[in-house]
């Protein structure tokens, strides 16, 4: 198994769309990022801890590519939006891919720079690509949350 770590908004819905790509076999929404060790969802929801809400995942190589991952990273969200997602603003709402070895780094960069390049979006990409830091679990609450509340979002259309 590898781990790969993303944040790209809300990690309620975040998390609901790894766990659609066949080869995760597991996810975590927490908090990464920041300075504060330990903190609550609402220290995070302050915006001044420095975390964004992320999602941390283990999938299977052998099913699902890092490439792969990168690709429904970038469509599961807005990634030209700075510190925000939908309804959600602040920096924890940031888009960022935490890079746990130089591998998924390279990969990251190529990928933002391939949809940069490819002219997607009509604003430039912003998405953060920092080295994997401490991540903290967020509270069981919040764990595939949408499963809980028998949802697929949490926007009212």
């Amino acid at each position: 198994m590898a781990k790969a770590t993303f944040a790209a908004g809300c990690f309620w819905g975040v998390e609901d769309a790894f766990r659609q790509v066949k080869g995760v076999t597991s996810t975590t929404v927490g908090y990464t990022g920041g300075a504060k060790q330990n903190p609550t969802y609402k220290e995070v929801c302050t915006g001044q801890t420095g975390h964004a809400e992320a999602v941390e995942l283990e999938f299977d190589p052998r099913q699902v590519s890092y490439r792969e991952l990168l690709a429904a990273f970038f469509q599961a969200h807005d990634p030209t939006q700075l510190n925000r997602q939908g309804p959600d603003f602040g920096t924890q709402y940031r888009s960022a891919i935490f890079f746990h070895d130089p591998e998924q780094e390279s990969e990251a960069h190529a990928a933002k720079a391939a949809l940069d390049k490819a002219a997607i979006f009509k604003r430039p990409i912003v998405t953060q690509i920092i080295p994997a830091a401490e991540f903290y679990r967020a509270e069981e609450y919040h764990q595939k949350y949408f499963e809980k509340q028998g949802i697929r979002t949490c926007h009212v259309p």
